[in-house]
């Protein structure tokens, strides 16, 4: 029988509203079927549209944590719930009276979820810092650089969705599991920079047995290689190839009109430069869309660099369902896939407060005490 609410159904996670990687992963354990309650601030900077997918399936209610009232209301849904998520500066909460060790005696199963650039502890924790920062400061930075030119990344992906979010999730989840059996509650320390770092795991992997070289001119994925990078077109556009198996390089020689090259050669370094400009010129040729219909499906490892609408439009994409329109607005669809659980329909986020009334009424309080 399909489980209809998600995994993670019967679950409520308490959210302090927050940019960037906490309500990501409020976003996740939400679209798993977890109640995530948002806990608002009346002067919130952040401004909730239609076309925000970060607070879909939570609710949403309006505290000033400056008045006595709104705290004890913050600790009751607290003492309720099975996790709480966080991404002030270390020492935030605490001031507040909200830190961990206020609820060991009244919710000692607790998993205190908190999500920072640099962890709770260390000579950088009360530093102020962006996504860029914690991933530079990773190592992961330097291994996306071309040579010749200024390092750069996909804007929030790999360290404040990646590094944080994702990490956060993972340890929310797994202390819960773990408070099934012991009882007890635990912090969760997610830093987006230890994070990023365990996402090195593979690359520094590759290096310790000398598949990866530090060399750029020596290295296929540092963008030296004729098999392993992004190609322009003729319209401008841009296409990617990434045929590091002989079987498949040898396909990418032979679709390529490129028969008189020794696949036997494919790593020899030295002979990239030359055959990288005749690859490039053949790709320059054709437009994306012709290349598209030449090489995709086929064993070259071929895909089109395409734009976010782009993207949503790709018939993989929708034979997949991974993006919906709510409200008129295209948001990712939640991930991953459940062969029983079937996972929550993507809804408009709340506005910031809309479900006040109904919570306090859940706790019982009055709502003229809510501030």
């Amino acid at each position: 029988m399909e489980q209809e609410h998600g995994p993670l159904h019967g679950l409520r996670v308490i959210e302090m509203a927050g940019l960037g990687p906490g309500p990501f992963c409020g976003m996740l354990l939400a679209d798993m079927g977890a109640d995530v309650i948002v806990i608002e601030r009346p002067a919130a900077l952040r401004v909730v549209q239609a076309g925000d997918a970060m607070n879909r399936g939570k609710r949403s209610i309006c505290l000033d944590l400056k008045q006595p009232e709104a705290l004890a209301a913050v600790r009751q849904l607290i003492d309720g719930a099975d996790a709480l998520i966080e991404g002030y500066r270390p020492g935030v909460m605490e001031r507040l009276g909200l830190g961990p060790s206020s609820f060991e005696a009244s919710n000692p199963k607790l998993v205190y979820g908190r999500v920072t650039g640099w962890g709770q502890t260390g000579p950088l924790s009360q530093a102020a810092g962006h996504d860029i920062n914690y991933v530079a400061l990773s190592g992961a930075m330097a291994v996306s650089t071309r040579p010749g030119t200024a390092p750069s990344l996909p804007v929030t992906l790999i360290g404040d969705m990646g590094g944080g979010a994702m990490f956060l999730a993972f340890g929310i989840v797994c202390a819960m599991l773990e408070a099934r059996n012991s009882g007890r509650g635990q912090v969760v320390d997610a830093a987006i920079v230890d994070g990023v770092g365990m996402l090195t795991a593979l690359i520094r992997s590759m290096r310790g047995v000398g598949i990866w070289n530090d060399d750029p001119a020596r290295n296929l994925f540092l963008h030296q290689s004729p098999f392993y990078d992004a190609f322009e077109c003729a319209d401008g556009k841009h296409v990617t190839l990434g045929a590091i198996e002989p079987q498949f390089y040898n396909e990418l020689l032979q679709r390529l009109d490129l028969e008189d090259v020794d696949p036997a050669g494919q790593h020899d370094w030295r002979q990239w430069p030359v055959l990288r400009q005749r690859v490039a010129a053949r790709i320059k040729s054709r437009t994306r869309d012709e290349w598209q219909r030449l090489l995709e499906g086929t064993d070259v490892c071929f895909a089109p660099v395409l734009t976010l609408q782009e993207a949503a439009e790709h018939e993989h994409q929708r034979a997949r369902g991974n993006f919906v329109a709510v409200d008129g607005h295209l948001q990712p669809a939640p991930a991953p896939r459940f062969s029983r659980s079937v996972l929550r329909e993507p809804q408009p986020g709340p506005k910031p407060g809309a479900d006040t009334e109904a919570i306090l009424a859940e706790l019982r309080i009055e709502q003229t005490r809510r501030s």
